[in-house]
Order: structure tokens, then C-alpha cells, then sequence
């Protein structure tokens, strides 16, 4: 049954201590329950326009994520270096990480620039029966540029390496949306 269902949440850009900006920054989007944290995952960061390019993971600590009680992420499932505790994110379906509204947890993008949103789940809808694509339902604020263009003073390094994540963005594969 849960998996006829979109799971609808509400994903705020929040700053690195888990407190909301002054600028608000959110997106509301929808997965089916059958989807997994993975899905999840790529939604909020192509509904922010990022490149998927990073590892990730939930955590329901905002202020000090490696001491949750809950936490799934990208590591576990490659498996490199994962929290101990962690579960992974390709195989736990959104339905069983969001059971109920109101749930509210941390989701940590690019470990590097450490991305922080607040991932909360606002409602549970039945979803038509041909849905299988997650939905961008709406945009508020004007997202911060994920990369920041390179300066004159860059160092081959930078550049080199701000050039390799803009090709691993530009080809990475495409998710279908209905916005």
C-alpha cells in the first residue's frame, strides 16, 4: 500500500549548526514510498540544481550528525568508510526511513563544501496509478551557486579539478521530473 503513495517534503537549505538561513531557501518535492533514500537523495539535489556528484547521507542529529541514532548514507553501500551504525541508502525505501509525517532529519550533501538541508515530511498523498518519477512541486529563493566561479589567481590544481566536476556534472545521467 505505501508504495502507491508520494511522500511530500519540504527541504530547506539550513546553515552548518541545523538553524534555518535569513534567507529561505526551500523546495518542495514528492517521492513514491517504494523509491529509495537514493532517489531522495538525487531529487533534492538536482531540485536545488546541483550536480549529483558527491556522497551523501540522513542523519537525525542536525548538530552533530555522527552521533545520530539514525543515519543512512552513501558510504555504506560503496562501501567506503562508513559512520559505524550507518545503514545504507540504495536499498531502504523512502517509507520505511519517513514513516509518518513531521519527520524531520538532516541531509548532508558533499562532505567537502558540507551542504546542509532540513529534509521534513509534510504529507503522505495516494499517487495516481502510471506515477513513477518524483515531482519538483515548488521553489522558493534563489539557490547559492554550488560551485563558485574560478578567479585569476586559481592554481592548476583548482582548476584542474573544478574542470573535472563540471564534466562529471555535464555527463551524469538525467532523472525524469514532472514539475
Amino acid at each position: 500500500m505505501k508504495n502507491k503513495f508520494y511522500y511530500y517534503f519540504k527541504v530547506a537549505l539550513i546553515d552548518g549548526r541545523g538553524e534555518k538561513r535569513k534567507d529561505e531557501i526551500y523546495r518542495e518535492i514528492a517521492v513514491l514510498g517504494r523509491q529509495t533514500l537514493s532517489t531522495l537523495a538525487n531529487t533534492i539535489v538536482r531540485s536545488f540544481n546541483f550536480y549529483f556528484d558527491h556522497c551523501y547521507g540522513f542523519y537525525d542529529n542536525f548538530k552533530n550528525p555522527y552521533s545520530s541514532k539514525e543515519m543512512y548514507e552513501l558510504f555504506t553501500d560503496i562501501p567506503e568508510d562508513p559512520t559505524p551504525g550507518a545503514k545504507g541508502v540504495t536499498s531502504i525505501k523512502v517509507a520505511t526511513a519517513f514513516p509518518k509525517t513531521k519527520k524531520n532529519m538532516l541531509f548532508l550533501f558533499d562532505y567537502g563544501d558540507n551542504w546542509h538541508f532540513s529534509v521534513e515530511l509534510i504529507d503522505i498523498k495516494r499517487a495516481p496509478g502510471n506515477a513513477k518519477n518524483p515531482k519538483i512541486v515548488k521553489k522558493v529563493g534563489k539557490v547559492p551557486m554550488q560551485y563558485p566561479p574560478l578567479k585569476e589567481d586559481d592554481s592548476e590544481e583548482e582548476i584542474n579539478e573544478a574542470y573535472d566536476l563540471f564534466r562529471v556534472g555535464q555527463h551524469a545521467p538525467k532523472k525524469k521530473y514532472i514539475n
